[in-house]
């Protein structure tokens, strides 16, 4: 009778355990993230996991700098749904997709994709962007969604800010609510389209900001463009898409670009 307390015991330190010892970067259709566990990126400058902001008790799923201390958030998937609890878990429904579930199984946050996968995986890439993917197809043209098409309030390197305009995909950026509070705020900016793409920054609707037309060297309203030490601004304008991204000079330099606020 004496083993009966380690019996009663070892599933509590068996659920302890799968709680806080998830050290990966991807996650399979079989697995999930629980609250308190994170994926790290290969190179280890992403996590990504359970946060809550300022001096919030909500609970949501984001991204942060894995080394930089006071977790400066780059991305949030459910910033209008929080979760009210630690009892939140991350993981792939019976269809395919990534979904975020609240204590009672209820669908927070959903990644949906038209293209579903046999054996998807999700996966934290060393750009900060989330993937959702084939576990055997590792190909950027193939994912089958990724957070950079979805971002909140903060540029990353590689990241797109303009149109596809085979879909119709907008990615714009909006500022959080305030500290406390990631849901959508007032100031947003993206690439606007008319005969020619636009850079705007929006307060609510009214145009707060714009850099003018882009006139195929420059967005026409900066009076002068100088290059920057830190890193390169690509425009790219064809039949199927009109974007601006910015990649870093120096590889081994963490990536921070502004936020919008």
């Amino acid at each position: 009778m004496a083993i009966l307390p380690y019996l009663l015991v070892l599933p509590n330190l068996l659920l302890f355990f799968s709680r806080f010892s998830f050290a990966a970067d991807t996650l399979t259709q079989f697995e999930s993230l629980l609250d308190g566990q994170t994926l790290v990126s290969e190179n280890e400058i992403f996590e990504l996991g359970f946060f809550s902001p300022g001096s919030s008790t909500d609970r949501y799923v984001g991204i942060w700098y894995h080394k930089i201390p006071g977790r400066t958030v780059v991305w949030v998937a459910d910033r209008d749904r929080p979760i009210k609890n630690n009892f939140g878990q991350l993981r792939f429904n019976t269809e395919g997709d990534l979904v975020l579930l609240s204590h009672n199984e209820t669908v927070v946050w959903l990644a949906n994709s038209t293209t579903k996968a046999f054996r998807p995986v999700v996966q934290l890439l060393g750009s900060g962007n989330l993937v959702v993917r084939d576990g055997k197809n590792q190909k950027p043209q193939n994912y089958l969604w990724q957070s950079f098409d979805y971002p909140s309030d903060t540029i990353l390197p590689r990241m797109k800010i303009g149109r596809d305009l085979r879909t119709g995909l907008n990615r714009r950026y909006t500022a959080w609510k305030n500290w406390d509070d990631p849901s959508y705020g007032d100031y947003s900016a993206e690439l606007v389209l008319h005969n020619y793409p636009d850079f705007v920054n929006w307060q609510g609707r009214t145009k707060y900001v714009r850099c003018g037309p882009w006139n195929g060297v420059q967005y026409s309203g900066v009076s002068h463009a100088t290059s920057n030490p830190l890193y390169k601004s690509k425009f790219v304008w064809n039949k199927n898409e009109v974007y601006s991204t910015n990649t870093i000079k120096d590889e081994s330099q963490i990536p921070f670009f502004p936020q919008i606020y």
